[in-house]
């Protein structure tokens, strides 16, 4: 059985009981229980009172669960997936492996009712909610229900929480759509002209081959950009009002890690 340990969760990030991990990933408390005696999930941290609490590794690490459970894989399978996984995986890293699987389920939408929308959100909807869905394109309404992705859904309902207007996401979501459908056509481009003199059925066999390996580079090449680049946002002296002087140290960590991702 796994055990609890003392050691206390991010105290600048959000901490859970119990009660409210469940509640927030959609699950039951014996669900999360359950999950924790199979060792799908790490241990909580003890607070005072020998309460547990959670942190959004937890929560990420239910989603990535319940994803892998859409995707059809048994309990005995996730428990082998996990494992293989490393065990010092942030909620950044768990979201975008969750992201990965996720691209592989087929579009599916399925109509729902209000009450349904809000069990497959994992959470209670409001109108305000669900007009924001709807403008995100996650949510259509339909005689007596809601098309929705259940797929598609778990991104936007996590979209409702962060902290930026609804103008700027959908300008952040048409900026993705560009670039990636500008990015698609030119690496097909590429493909048909390589495999344009091979027989149909070496031309299936390679696209089917090729597929995840472009969907894993597309999304390691753009991760490590959009790590350079917020790293850059973050340290420009600029935004920190320093006039433009590098602080002690600040040049030589930059002239150093410029070859990290």
């Amino acid at each position: 059985m796994t055990t609890e340990t003392t050691e206390q969760t991010d105290p600048g990030g959000p901490t859970l009981t119990i009660d409210e991990l469940a509640a927030r990933a959609g699950v039951t408390v014996r669900t999360v229980r359950f999950y924790g005696t199979r060792g799908l999930l790490p241990p909580p941290a003890l607070g005072p009172r020998r309460v547990g609490h959670y942190g959004p590794e937890h929560l990420a690490r239910l989603a990535l669960i319940d994803e892998l459970q859409r995707q059809g894989m048994t309990l005995s399978a996730i428990e082998r997936h996990l494992r293989r996984l490393p065990p010092d995986l942030s909620a950044q890293d768990l979201a975008i492996h969750r992201a990965v699987v996720a691209s592989w389920a087929p579009d599916t939408v399925e109509t729902v009712t209000r009450e349904e929308l809000s069990r497959l959100a994992g959470r209670e909807l409001s109108d305000a909610d669900v007009a924001r869905l709807a403008a995100l394109d996650v949510v259509t309404s339909e005689d007596g229900g809601y098309g929705v992705d259940a797929g598609l859904l778990r991104l936007g309902v996590e979209l409702l929480d962060v902290p930026l207007s609804q103008d700027v996401v959908l300008a952040a979501r048409e900026v993705l759509l560009e670039h990636s459908r500008a990015a698609a056509q030119e690496l097909s481009r590429l493909l048909r002209e390589a495999v344009s003199e091979l027989a149909p059925k070496d031309v299936k066999s390679l696209t089917a081959h090729m597929h995840p390996l472009v969907v894993q580079a597309l999304l390691t090449t753009f991760q490590r950009s959009l790590r350079q680049e917020l790293r850059g946002w973050l340290s420009d002296p600029r935004e920190n009002g320093e006039n433009g002087e590098d602080g002690p140290g600040e040049q030589g960590e930059q002239d150093g890690g410029s070859g990290r991702s």
